[in-house]
């Protein structure tokens, strides 16, 4: 499952180039970060701080962190400023980018993701890009990404892996774990890696 992960985490768009649709988006992020680790996978074995430095520089400014984040506070997030909601949006995409960017210098993305074509309904506030991860078993997994069309351009919101979303996992969490402290200490935690959102591996 940990291939399927590193879909979610490595797929999320770039806005720095040309594409302008959800597809394209997608299609050019797989190519890019794979050429990315193969001209420096053997540097980056050696410094993997340059690789999540790398990572972030590509992914962070393309995912829509702060309505994510939302999502996942869910009605904890009501009456937070908007200091406290980013504060809890970098800390979960840190520790999700910090936790798995170096297993992807045991992987291929060109040889694992295939990229489908849109289908259904889609619309600017939620379009669903599909794919394919083959995991080390040779089947291959469903990971949708959930995007929206934002000031930035389009951006991804939730994962979709297996049909479960990533949002409702990762709130289901943050929900328990605030019921048992307070959204300051949790996400106190959360910053200093205390606590973890876990992810099926």
């Amino acid at each position: 499952m940990r291939t399927v992960i590193l879909a979610i985490l490595l797929l999320a768009g770039n806005q720095a180039v040309a594409a302008d649709d959800p597809v394209s988006i997608i299609e050019t992020t797989t190519e890019e970060l794979s050429q990315l680790i193969d001209e420096k996978r053997s540097t980056y074995r050696d410094d993997p701080q340059t690789l999540r430095a790398d990572v972030k520089e590509i992914l962070l400014p393309t995912i829509d962190q702060t309505y994510s984040a939302r999502l996942v506070l869910g009605r904890h997030g009501r009456g937070k400023s908007g200091e406290q909601i980013d504060a809890f949006a970098e800390a979960l995409a840190n520790q999700l980018l910090n936790r798995y960017a170096t297993a992807l210098l045991d992987y291929d993305l060109n040889d694992r993701v295939e990229i489908l074509p849109l289908a259904g309904e889609n619309t600017e506030r939620q379009t669903r890009v599909r794919t394919r991860v083959m995991l080390d078993n040779g089947e291959r997994a469903p990971v949708d990404y959930v995007m929206r069309k934002t000031d930035d351009g389009w951006q991804v919101f939730d994962v979709i892996v297996e049909g479960i979303s990533y949002v409702a996992t990762f709130r289901s969490q943050i929900d328990q774990e605030i019921r048992q402290s307070s959204f300051e200490d949790m996400l106190e935690r959360l910053e200093s890696g205390q606590y973890e959102v876990s992810v099926d591996e």
